[in-house]
This record gives C-alpha cells, sequence and structure tokens, in this order.
C-alpha cells in the first residue's frame, strides 16, 4: 500500500497519450510499419528490415540512398511484404541525413531526414519513465537539448491480450520542446553515447510506470516455465479481470498483468534492428526474489530471441534507497531485492548498475537522474563499443577476514579503479556488524588502503558483515572514479519476519 501511494502521487505524468497519426506519406494500399518513419536513426552496420503492407502480390521496391541499387520484394497473400537491405557502419562525425523510398505500383513512401547510427530501446517503470522535465536541473537540461542528432520514439501506452503490428508513436528530433516529455534516464544516457561516439544514435521508450516484469514478458514463455507459471500467468488467468475486454487505459492493476504490455508495446517493435537494451524496473516486484530473477531473465532471452539479432547487451539499473514511510534500518526488503537484481546478471551480455549514492531516501523517484543514464552509457562504451579507457564499475565486495570485533573487507581488484574515497570526506557510512547472536549494530568503518576496516564495542566476535543492507541508505563510498560501492552481506543467513514486517 505504502509502494502504491507513492507511485500515485505521480501518476499525473505516467501516462503518454499521443493522437493517432500517419508518420509517412502513403496513398490506398502501401503503408510502412510504424516503426518505420520520418526522422528515425537507421540502425548502423546491421540488415534492416523494411516491412508493411501493400496490394497482395505486389512487387515492393525499396531504394536507399545510401546503396547503389533496389532491392525487390512481393507482398505475400495476406499483404505482407518484408525486405532487408545492408547498412553501412557509422562514421564519427557523419551526421548526413538520408532518405528511402519504397514504392509499389503508382504508389510511393518517402521516407526523410533518416540518420544512421545506432538505436536502444529504453524501457521500465516509474523510474525510466521519469521525464527530462522532472530531473534535477530539468531546466539547465532542457535548454540544451537541441541535439539533432539523437532522434526520440515515445511509444504511446497500449495493452493488448494478443501481439500487436502496430503502435503510436512519432520519431522526433531531439530539441528543447521534444525532450521535455522523454525518459530523463534515456536521454542521459543518449546524450553520453553521442557526446563520446560522435554518430548519431536513436532512442525509443517503450514502458510505462508502476509495470510489473511479467508484463514485459509473452505469454508463452509465462507458461513454458513452471515457477512463472505458478507465480504469474495462472493467478492472473482465474481472475475474472483476465476475461474483461481490454482497453488501452492506465490503471495500477493494469500495468503488472502479465503479457499485455509486452503484446503492446514490444512485439511491434521486434523487427526494428537495434543496438541493445537498457532497464530500470524492480518497485513493483520488490517483495519478490527468485520469481523476479527468473522473470528477467527470461524477458531478456524472450527479446533476444524474438529481436533475431544475437544476444544483444542489456543493462539494467538497481532500485534506488526507499524508506517505505518508515524510517527503521531493521528493514531490509528492499535490500534482499536489490541482492536478487545482482543475480539477473549472471545471464551473459548484461550488467546492473547502482543508484546508491543518488538516491532520496524519502522519494521513490529521485531526481537526479543524470548519473543514472550517464553510467549505463559507461558500461556500453566500455563493453559494446570497447573504450577500454571507459571506467564503469562499483566496488564489489570480495572477501572478508574476522579478527574478534575487528573485520577486513577487500574488493575485487577490477572494480576498485585507482582506489577507495568516499564522496563528502567523512568515513564510510552503513556498515553493521553482527556477532553468532544475528543482532546488528551500527559500526565505524575506516579506508585502509584497498580495504575497510569496520569494528564496533557491541560486537566481540564478528560474524558478519552488512553494508547499505537495509531499504533506504544513501551511501558515500566509491571508487576514485566516482562508482559507488554494492551494497552486501558476507553472511548467508535467512531473511527473517522482522526485516520484512
Amino acid at each position: 500500500m505504502k509502494l502504491f501511494v507513492s507511485m500515485l502521487r505521480i501518476l499525473i505524468f505516467f501516462t503518454f497519450l499521443f493522437p493517432a497519426k500517419s508518420f509517412a506519406t502513403f496513398v490506398d494500399s502501401l503503408r510502412l510499419s510504424d516503426a518505420l518513419q520520418n526522422n528515425m536513426v537507421v540502425q548502423q552496420n546491421k540488415p534492416f528490415k523494411v516491412w508493411g503492407k501493400a496490394e497482395s502480390g505486389r512487387k515492393v521496391v525499396i531504394h536507399a540512398d545510401w546503396l547503389s541499387g533496389s532491392t525487390e520484394v512481393y507482398a505475400d497473400t495476406t499483404g505482407d511484404f518484408m525486405a532487408i537491405i545492408p547498412v553501412p557502419k557509422a562514421l564519427k562525425g557523419d551526421f548526413t541525413p538520408h532518405r528511402m523510398d519504397v514504392i509499389a505500383g503508382g504508389e510511393k513512401v518517402a521516407l526523410t531526414n533518416l540518420l544512421i547510427g545506432d538505436v536502444w530501446l529504453c524501457s521500465g517503470q516509474s523510474n525510466m519513465q521519469f521525464a527530462v522535465k522532472e530531473m534535477k536541473d530539468a531546466e539547465q537540461v532542457i535548454y540544451k537539448a537541441d541535439q539533432p542528432h539523437i532522434r526520440l520514439l515515445n511509444v504511446a501506452l497500449n495493452f493488448s491480450e494478443t501481439p500487436l503490428t502496430n503502435f503510436r508513436g512519432e520519431w522526433q528530433n531531439c530539441s528543447p520542446e521534444s525532450v521535455r516529455e522523454f525518459s530523463a534516464v534515456g536521454y542521459s544516457f543518449g546524450k553520453k553515447l553521442l557526446d563520446s561516439l560522435q554518430f548519431p544514435i536513436g532512442l525509443v521508450f517503450t514502458g510505462i510506470g508502476a509495470s510489473g516484469v511479467q508484463a514485459y514478458i509473452p505469454k508463452e514463455d509465462l507458461a513454458n516455465d513452471t515457477m512463472l507459471n505458478r507465480v504469474y500467468l495462472q493467478p492472473y488467468l482465474a481472475d475474472p479481470k483476465s476475461k474483461e475486454p481490454i482497453d488501452g487505459g492506465f490503471s495500477f492493476e493494469k500495468v503488472i498483468r502479465p503479457y499485455l504490455l509486452y503484446n503492446a508495446m514490444v512485439h511491434p517493435l521486434i523487427n526494428l534492428s537495434v543496438k541493445g537494451f537498457i532497464w530500470y524496473q524492480g518497485e513493483a516486484n520488490h517483495l519478490e526474489r527468485a520469481s523476479y530473477v527468473r522473470a528477467t531473465q527470461t524477458m531478456i532471452t524472450s527479446w533476444r530471441s524474438d529481436f533475431s539479432q544475437g544476444e544483444l547487451p542489456f543493462y539494467y539499473v538497481q532500485i534506488a534507497p526507499f524508506f517505505h514511510d518508515e524510517e527503521n534500518p531493521t528493514l531490509a526488503f528492499d535490500a534482499y531485492f536489490r541482492e536478487a537484481q545482482e543475480k539477473v546478471a549472471d545471464l551473459n551480455n548484461t550488467y546492473m548498475v547502482s543508484t546508491m549514492d543518488v538516491g532520496e531516501a524519502k522519494d521513490l523517484h529521485p531526481k537526479n537522474k543524470r548519473p543514472v543514464g550517464e553510467r549505463l552509457a559507461a558500461v556500453a562504451l566500455n563493453r559494446v563499443y570497447h573504450k577500454l579507457d571507459v571506467s564503469y564499475q562499483g566496488p564489489v565486495m570480495d572477501d572478508v577476514s574476522f579478527h574478534g570485533k575487528r573485520a577486513y573487507v577487500s574488493f575485487e581488484p577490477e572494480t576498485l579503479g585507482n582506489g577507495l574515497q568516499t564522496n563528502d570526506g567523512q568515513p564510510p557510512k552503513f556498515f553493521y556488524v553482527a556477532g553468532s547472536d544475528r543482532i546488528f549494530y551500527p559500526a565505524e568503518a575506516l579506508i585502509d588502503g584497498e580495504r575497510i576496516v569496520v569494528e564496533s564495542d557491541k560486537v566481540t566476535e564478528i560474524a558478519s558483515v552488512r553494508y547499505a543492507f537495509f531499504n533506504y541508505p544513501v551511501t558515500n563510498l566509491e571508487n576514485k572514479a566516482g562508482f559507488p560501492a554494492l551494497p552486501f552481506r558476507t553472511d548467508r543467513w535467512e531473511e527473517t519476519l522482522n526485516e520484512n514486517r
């Protein structure tokens, strides 16, 4: 209920309602997919699908100005056609506008002001949807957002019982006007990529506040997994709401229903060539553990399979600190959830970034979104674009040794960068220790070279160290590249009712 109330506070900007529009010039039977529009970014260095509708049996000719010849295909018996054309590699500093003509009989669709670059799909719930106009220093960001080499597409909210091929939303040049309603995390991510790579970036936002991960997974994939079928699918199918007609209107209940958002807001995009995915979601599932890990990994593999472009990179955000209207450091249900989120990255070509230092303990939707997007971009720059000099990792606990009332915590060497520090010059905060009685007490911590020394007069024989392991710590421990240390616990004690009450 507390989470529900927090989400309700920003419902006013949750739902994008776009008027229906025609995004390409067409007459009669020839029309292109809603994903193919003027102003879009065409994914570089990959085969590019051009698909749509034409008169059954009609020859469709596609010519792009970056190709010397044309490609011809025929519409099938249902009028569907799909052509695949090559796209060259994007060149640094090349922002040449391009044109594509699609011709069938006497009809022609002309797509103009196209750019060749990389397209990233941004998805999740409210902290990914959180608009530029709401972020910290919003007016300054908006003032500087005349960025015509970034292109933005907001997919309008919709739900469907069956997979759709159409959606509403318009590719736009990034400008102070168009960026206001776009994802702050997504824009911050794309802006950092553009600044570093110096070629066009396309950003597609498809998501909605308060949504559960199960809403983004195909029905058949939920059904084929015993755990997901039991936890998500069957309870919904047994609910009378599953028999009601589905419309496109928002409700908190509807955005957690399984598979409806996938059908309406992901499936229409699966033929689009993309570079990868960024994801910020979890608050709606924060009381789950193993089922959330399984669901998120299933979603990733489902999307990769549907987009048919290999193991596309998937970078995601750990949920931020939040007190759930109770300032009680013994409550740790979100800490256990963050721990579960880490396990999603056991899947190949995934990575999680932390927000522990840029959260706001009393705001479920912290406004400092720029570091979040830029951290996701740093991961991409290092791991996708092979800029190995770009740091992207925060300190990750590696080992602990216990010596009476002291413990010595070390970190994975590759995550230390040039060493440990705090962002405020104060000792590291939010270390707790416990003895064999499993009662935790606040501990003093200090940086000793590449390790942390922790001690407490309350515990004579330390058995466990926990760092930032409760619902709402806003942390100060980081490496010298400015990336926060991940929360951790050195024990594997069972989660207790007291931590979840």
